[in-house]
């Protein structure tokens, strides 16, 4: 059979499969929230990017004021490049701080303007950096020209590693350089404040982002973490955030923390307060429509997790999912890779919705503290709008994917326990992904004075479909309490900018009245007005209709 009729008939069987089974039963969510399954902790709140210098720019300003709102959890940030030699002008899958140069005689010259501004950003507004250690200055990489890559959208990532993907010609340079750095964040941070953060080296170590060889990157490591201890010995550090498919690297990197011999001490093992690795999506274009695959991005978080299984004595380490995304490049427009579509609308906001559950589901199943899973998705300043980058907001308007993160932050407590007839059990979602039916399904938390359910109704065939009855029934609400029901919806009318924008004839040039109409789209909306509700024997029932790609929270709040 032909390569190009086998993918049109598999694309026309998803498709069918996806219409024919996609009402075939009404959705019932049910919530106890009298049996807590584990906390709600913040793993959402974690971002990142590749361009640092965006992070003290207009609308990069403006949109970290808006992340660091979230809720009361600090967001975490990671940044590439924080290392790079350059002049700080930014560009796609670039930037630069100039923090180390050298005179003429070879001696280190520090300079922390850039960076110090971009973690400013970042501390001003309570939030807290995933400093990464990297990348290689051009002054001390053994291979530094050419040094500043020309890559743009469409080409290959083998563009990208050019002399700040080597490693360093004078090690203990490189340690100084590490020590230095950190220090002079003490200084000008607190220790307090310092001693908050997550320190890690590097990127991808495994993939194009290093040159060297596998002992050199672990003698990196080793050469980083000695001076970062030395800086401040309760600072935490971790490694080797390799991508979704680098379990052989992550199993030779965890083992050289565990049994090896240390570059720096010459004794057995290296410092390691936590395990970082990259989980990835793979969306394609089938017919036309793109075609999302949450199995991958999952199936590599149950990958490393085996591989961490592997070493006993790390089972308490957290984890943290360094990159986590439905593919993996936040800087590949649609216009040059068509599979990355999802990413204005509500595919990417339900998808969000829907993946992260399932991320609970297996640091539960694995026994991992999973204490967060970065969001590769920032702003790309002075691009087209929605120009399909995979970002939070366009030229300073929020995306619908950014609601979700406001959903997720009106959320706290612990996980309650959820069922739904329409929800893809875990195995089963690893197994096939979401072809058939859409997964109806929910995550719920309980606090002091609130719950919440978030219900979403996601496919990963992006196409339309006739809204749907889902009635989420709710037991284990607090007696005798004065209740007040509020519904936060991102569909085609609520919390979309996108579907206005479209409305608006797609300009390029919007005015300054439909920037604010733009602005106020991109806000969490509310489906209908917060209400009075009572709770019968502490039970609730709601009702609602949720559009396919839809997301939904139903938030209760009452006073003691």
């Amino acid at each position: 059979m032909p390569k190009l009729f086998r993918i049109s008939f598999l694309s026309a069987l998803l498709l069918f499969s996806s219409i024919a089974f996609s009402q075939s039963q009404p959705a019932i969510v049910k919530v106890d929230f009298n049996k807590t399954v584990g906390e709600m902790t913040p793993i959402w709140s974690w971002f990142g990017y590749d361009e640092p210098n965006y992070t003290y720019m207009k609308d990069g300003k403006k949109l970290l004021t808006e992340m660091a709102a979230l809720s009361p959890s600090p967001v975490y940030v990671r940044t590439h490049n924080l290392m790079t030699s350059g002049d700080g002008r930014p560009a796609l899958k670039w930037g630069s701080t100039n923090m180390y140069t050298e005179d003429a005689n070879g001696k280190p010259v520090y300079n922390w303007a850039i960076v110090d501004s971009i973690f400013d950003s970042y501390v001003s507004r309570k939030m807290k950096p995933l400093a990464q250690i990297g990348f290689m200055p051009e002054a001390l990489s053994t291979n530094p020209q050419p040094y500043q890559h020309d890559w743009h959208p469409g080409d290959k990532f083998s563009k990208l590693p050019t002399g700040w993907a080597y490693p360093p010609k004078d090690y203990d340079k490189w340690g100084e350089l590490v020590y230095q750095w950190v220090t002079h964040c003490v200084v000008r941070y607190g220790k307090a404040e310092v001693e908050s953060w997550y320190w890690e080296l590097w990127n991808e170590p495994n993939g194009a982002y290093w040159k060297g060889t596998w002992p050199e990157f672990f003698k990196l490591y080793d050469y980083s973490a000695a001076a970062v201890k030395k800086a401040l010995p309760n600072a935490q550090i971790g490694g080797c955030n390799i991508t979704g498919n680098g379990m052989k690297f992550l199993d030779a990197f965890l083992k050289h923390c565990v049994s090896d011999t240390n570059y720096v001490t010459g004794k057995i093992g290296s410092p390691l307060d936590m395990i970082l690795f990259h989980a990835k999506g793979s969306p394609k274009v089938m017919d036309g429509k793109v075609v999302m695959d949450v199995r991958a991005q999952l199936k590599n978080i149950t990958d490393n997790f085996a591989v961490i299984a592997k070493y006993p004595q790390l089972k308490n380490i957290p984890v943290i999912l360094g990159e986590s995304d439905p593919e993996g490049c936040a800087a590949c427009s649609m216009a040059t890779n068509p599979e990355n579509a999802y990413r204005n609308g509500t595919m990417f906001s339900s998808y969000t919705a829907a993946s992260f559950a399932r991320k609970y589901e297996l640091a539960d199943r694995h026994e991992k503290d999973l204490i967060g899973a970065v969001t590769w998705s920032f702003e790309f300043e002075n691009q087209p709008w929605f120009g399909g980058f995979r970002d939070l907001a366009t030229n300073g308007v929020d995306k619908p994917v950014l609601n979700v993160f406001r959903m997720f932050g009106k959320m706290s407590g612990k996980r309650a326990a959820v069922t739904s007839n329409r929800m893809y059990v875990l195995d089963s979602i690893l197994n096939t992904s979401v072809r058939k039916q859409s997964d109806i399904g929910g995550l719920a938390a309980i606090d002091k004075n609130t719950a919440s359910v978030m219900v979403w109704n996601y496919h990963d065939v992006d196409e339309t479909g006739p809204a749907e009855t889902v009635k989420v029934q709710m037991q284990g609400i607090p007696a005798g309490k004065k209740l007040v029901l509020t519904q936060y919806a991102i569909d085609k009318t609520h919390s979309n900018s996108y579907e206005r924008w479209k409305k608006m004839g797609s300009p390029q040039k919007p005015s300054g009245g439909q920037i604010a109409e733009l602005e106020k789209s991109g806000a969490l909306q509310t489906a209908v007005p917060a209400k009075n509700i009572n709770a019968q024997n502490g039970q609730i029932s709601v009702e609602v209709k949720l559009e396919r790609q839809a997301t939904l929270l139903l938030k209760l709040d009452w006073l003691d």
